[in-house]
């Protein structure tokens, strides 16, 4: 039988204990899971960030992976703790929200709350939940546990806005939705948008005000240093430069206007 695979998505960092200790929780209760580092990265309390990093990612693990997602500005409030299915994968997440893109992806079959106080750690912390009931219930999951052992099943939950392209005839209207490593705008205008759009005809791209010369395949295709349009790996369009930083060079970040103009 496969080894049971916990991914775990944070804005914790590695500096600190915390990400470290979660897995040490899992792996005191599920020695024989494997666990993986989604990113410990992301912005601190950035639901939005958080929600569009495990969109991008989970479809590419094994069915039956369980996700630990922590990230959660209302730590030790009166919000609930989730357990959902959603294709063959199982999340265990706060409800804030941080769910919002998997679930666009794919309705989930079934969505458990928290509740059942034997799958966490017998004192919870206020300030790190991630550790006394998000971890345990991860680990438990993955020794086969049923989620509806964990809790009632709900129909409601937390969402939070994505920011949808806006189609019309003559243009499409989007916006930079996330900023990576290497300075990439990375937008919500999905490949799939642009080319029912584009059909053959040419397009001109600007972002927030900028005129973007190049649409290429790769970033290669474009002179060193200079400003690009592509398609990256989760098939959104994205601005980028060759050998640098769009974010920097452009002075642009999250919320900037991205516009494609036909002709």
């Amino acid at each position: 039988m496969a080894r049971p695979i916990v991914a775990l998505l944070t804005d914790f960092g590695t500096r600190d204990h915390y990400a470290g200790t979660m897995k040490g929780v899992v792996l005191g209760l599920a020695p024989d899971a494997s666990l993986v580092d989604i990113t410990h990265d992301v912005p601190p309390h950035d639901v939005l960030t958080a929600s569009l990093e495990l969109a991008a990612s989970y479809k590419y693990f094994p069915p039956g992976t369980i996700f630990l997602v922590v990230v959660d500005p209302g730590v030790g409030s009166a919000r609930r703790g989730l357990v959902a299915e959603v294709g063959d994968y199982r999340f265990v997440a706060p409800d804030n929200g941080v769910l919002t893109a998997v679930f666009h992806d794919h309705k989930p079959k079934r969505v458990v709350e928290l509740t059942e106080r034997r799958y966490a750690r017998p004192t919870v912390s206020k300030t790190f939940e991630g550790r006394d009931r998000f971890a345990p219930a991860a680990a438990w999951l993955a020794r086969g546990t049923e989620p509806t052992a964990m809790g009632r099943p709900v129909t409601t939950w937390q969402t939070i806005d994505l920011p949808e392209p806006q189609v019309e005839s003559s243009q499409i209207r989007g916006e930079v939705v996330l900023v990576d490593r290497f300075g990439n705008l990375v937008s919500n205008i999905d490949r799939r948008t642009f080319d029912q759009f584009r059909h053959e005809g040419a397009v001109r791209i600007a972002v927030d005000g900028h005129s973007v010369e190049r649409l290429v395949a790769t970033y290669a295709e474009a002179p060193a240093g200079s400003v690009c349009a592509l398609f990256g790996s989760s098939e959104h369009l994205e601005l980028a430069v060759n050998g640098g930083s769009a974010a920097e060079v452009l002075h642009l970040g999250r919320g900037a206007a991205v516009r494609i103009d036909r002709g």
